[in-house]
C-alpha cells in the first residue's frame, strides 16, 4: 500500500503547511515541518510558497489614552480619526528542504523555513494609532535534522530523530506617540515612534516515529526546544518628536536592548491507510506561547546599572503580547485517483492565543488540494484553504508585574474571513 499512496502523503503535508500559515497563532508563520525526512527515496528536494489573505477588520475603535486635552478632538485625542481599519495585509511564506539517505537506515534533512512572523498595518488614520500603526516581524531558520531507523519487527520500524536550527529574527513597530505633535508643528513632525529590533538564536529538536510501511502507518512525536534569543538589539527612533526636558529620549535615536525566548512545542502526528488508495491522518500540537508576555526594552546605556524588565524605571518601551498557550488540531483524508492524480481534504482548529492584546482568536479552517505526478520523479501540488477568524476585542489587560496593558485604545472585531493558496514542487530520485 505504501507505493500506491505515497503521493497522497506528500500532498497531505502540503495542506498541513497551508493550515499552519493561515491560522498563525502567536507569532507563528510557517512553523516547523520535518516530514520530508520520511520520504522513501534516497534523494528528495522540495520547495514551495504559500500566499495567505487574512481579512481582519477593526471596528468601534476609540482612543482611551486621552490625558492632556480630554474631550477636545484633534488635540491630544485621536478620536476624530476613523473608528474602523483593515489590520492584516496579505503575506507570503517560503520553504525549502532537501533530504539525503546516507545509508538505508540513516537519513538527513536540510531545511530553510520562516517559522515566525507577523504583519499588522492598520495605518495612521484610525483612532487606535497610538496602539499600532504597523508591526512586522520576519524570521529565517536554517535547520539540519537526521533520523536513524531500527527494524524492531518484520513489518515495523522505529526512528530516532534529532536536529538543530539557527534562527534570525528582525522587525519593527511604529505607533503614534503624541497626537499633538503633527498639529503643533504643522506636519513638520508626525508624532510617531518606531522600535527596530533584531536577534538570533539556536534551537534543537528530538523525537521518535514508529512506522509500518505495508499499511502506511506512522505515529510520530516531536519536541522542539525553546530558542533563547539572548539579548535582542535594537533602536528606538523618536526623531518625529520634538526634544523636551521631560523625555530625554525624544528627538533622537536611542540604542535599546531586551530579552526574549521563542516557544517550545510538542506535536503528535498519526496517519494510516484505511482502504486501497485511501489515507487518513491527523495531528495535535501544543505551543508554549505564554513564554512571550511583556518584552521590555531599555536604553543600552543603562545595561548593568538597572535591571531591564516590565516594571523597570528605565524601560523605554515594550512589546505587550501576553499570549496564552496555543493548541492546533488537524484531521484529513486523502485519495489517489490514478497514477498521476490524488486529492485531499482537511479540517483544522487553532485555539486563539490572545488574552486581549491581539486579534489572534480561534480559527477554523477547511483545506483542499490536488497533486499531479507526470512521472515517478516529479510531483506538483496545488492547495487552498478558507476559514473563519473568530470575533473578539482589544482593551485593558493585566500584564506582568501587575501593570495595566491595553489602555491606549479599545476596539472590536467580528468573525472575519481568511483564505490561502499554496504551490509546491518535489523532485525525488
Amino acid at each position: 500500500m505504501t507505493k500506491t499512496i505515497s503521493t497522497i502523503i506528500g500532498s497531505a503535508l502540503l495542506l498541513t503547511s497551508v493550515a499552519t500559515a493561515a491560522q498563525a497563532g502567536g507569532l507563528e508563520r510557517g512553523g516547523y515541518n520535518w516530514d520530508l525526512l520520511f520520504s522513501e527515496e534516497r534523494f528528495v528536494t522540495e520547495g514551495g510558497v504559500i500566499y495567505v489573505m487574512p481579512d481582519r477588520k477593526i471596528k468601534n475603535a476609540k482612543d482611551t489614552s486621552v490625558t492632556k486635552n480630554p474631550g477636545k478632538d484633534g488635540l491630544d485625542n485621536e478620536n476624530y480619526k476613523k473608528s474602523t481599519a483593515s489590520e492584516t495585509p496579505d503575506y507570503t511564506v517560503f520553504k525549502y528542504g532537501a533530504k539525503v539517505g546516507i545509508t538505508p537506515d540513516l537519513d538527513c534533512l536540510g531545511t530553510y523555513s520562516q517559522p515566525w512572523g507577523v504583519h499588522t498595518k492598520p495605518g495612521s488614520k484610525w483612532a487606535g494609532d497610538n496602539s499600532n500603526i504597523e508591526t512586522k516581524i520576519n524570521s529565517d531558520d536554517w535547520g539540519l535534522t537526521c533520523s536513524y531507523k531500527f527494524h524492531i519487527t518484520d513489518k515495523g520500524s522505529l526512528r530516532i530523530i534529532g536536529g538543530v536550527s539557527y534562527q534570525e529574527l528582525d522587525g519593527f513597530k511604529t505607533r503614534m506617540v503624541n497626537g499633538l505633535v503633527p498639529l503643533a508643528t504643522n506636519g513638520a513632525l508626525d508624532g510617531t515612534g518606531r522600535l527596530n529590533l533584531s536577534a538570533d538564536g539556536v534551537g534543537w529538536r528530538v523525537g521518535a516515529a514508529y512506522e509500518i510501511p505495508e499499511i502506511a502507518f506512522r505515529a510520530s512525536l516531536m519536541y522542539n526546544a525553546a530558542v533563547d534569543l539572548g539579548e535582542i538589539g535594537g533602536t528606538l527612533d523618536l526623531t518625529q518628536l520634538p526634544k523636551t526636558p521631560t523625555n530625554p529620549l525624544s528627538g533622537r535615536i536611542t540604542d535599546v536592548y531586551g530579552t526574549a525566548t521563542m516557544p517550545q512545542s510538542v506535536e503528535l502526528k498519526l496517519q494510516t491507510g484505511i482502504a486501497p488508495n485511501w489515507l487518513a491522518y491527523g495531528s495535535v500540537k501544543w505551543v508554549d506561547w505564554s513564554v512571550l508576555d511583556v518584552i521590555a526594552f531599555c536604553p543600552t546605556a543603562t545595561k548593568g546599572k538597572v535591571a531591564c524588565g516590565a516594571s523597570s524605571p528605565v524601560r523605554a518601551t515594550s512589546l505587550d503580547l501576553m499570549f496564552q498557550d496555543g493548541w492546533t488540531v488537524t484531521g484529513g483524508v486523502g485519495h489517489k485517483f490514478n497514477d498521476q492524480w490524488s486529492g485531499q481534504l482537511q479540517v483544522s482548529w487553532d485555539k486563539g492565543t490572545t488574552t486581549g492584546l491581539t486579534t489572534q482568536t480561534d480559527t477554523y479552517l477547511l483545506s483542499g488540494g490536488l497533486a499531479y505526478s507526470p512521472n515517478k520523479n516529479v510531483e506538483l501540488r496545488l492547495g487552498g484553504a478558507i476559514g473563519i477568524l473568530k470575533s473578539g476585542s482589544y482593551g485593558p489587560t493585566k500584564c506582568t508585574g501587575n501593570q495595566p496593558c491595553g489602555v491606549d485604545a479599545s476596539y472590536d472585531f467580528g468573525n472575519d474571513l481568511v483564505t490561502a493558496v499554496s504551490l509546491s514542487g518535489k523532485m525525488k530520485f
